[in-house]
């Protein structure tokens, strides 16, 4: 019974988890959310580091870009002003980097 209830456990846990793939359109009109790239960090919401694989990407920030956007959980529009933007994002160096940094934005990316 143990086992069973551990078994059914996990695998809910990685159900739950869901990658960030996103896909870059060209026109505002195709995008889900409208983003903006600070140049630093503390003005961000999000911070972002680019995976190369997309089982890397199993937490708020880190990102997969996908080459369809049928494949995309989220299409991103970049805009040239910071109040344009739905959602600011800083580029950080390292994975372990990324996350929110203002939590009350995470509606635009809950898939």
């Amino acid at each position: 019974m143990k086992v069973l209830l551990l078994s059914i456990l996990l695998s809910l846990s990685f159900t739950l988890v869901k990658s960030q793939k996103i896909y870059k359109v060209n026109y505002e009109s195709q995008a889900d959310i409208k983003v903006y790239i600070v140049k630093y960090e503390s003005q961000a919401d999000l911070k972002v580091f680019y995976v190369k694989y997309e089982s890397q990407a199993t937490k708020p920030g880190l990102w997969f870009p996908v080459k369809y956007s049928s494949q995309a959980d989220k299409n991103v529009y970049f805009v040239q002003y910071e109040s344009q933007a739905d959602l600011k994002i800083y580029i950080v160096n390292y994975e372990s980097q990324a996350g929110w940094k203002n939590t009350s934005k995470r509606h635009l990316l809950d898939f």
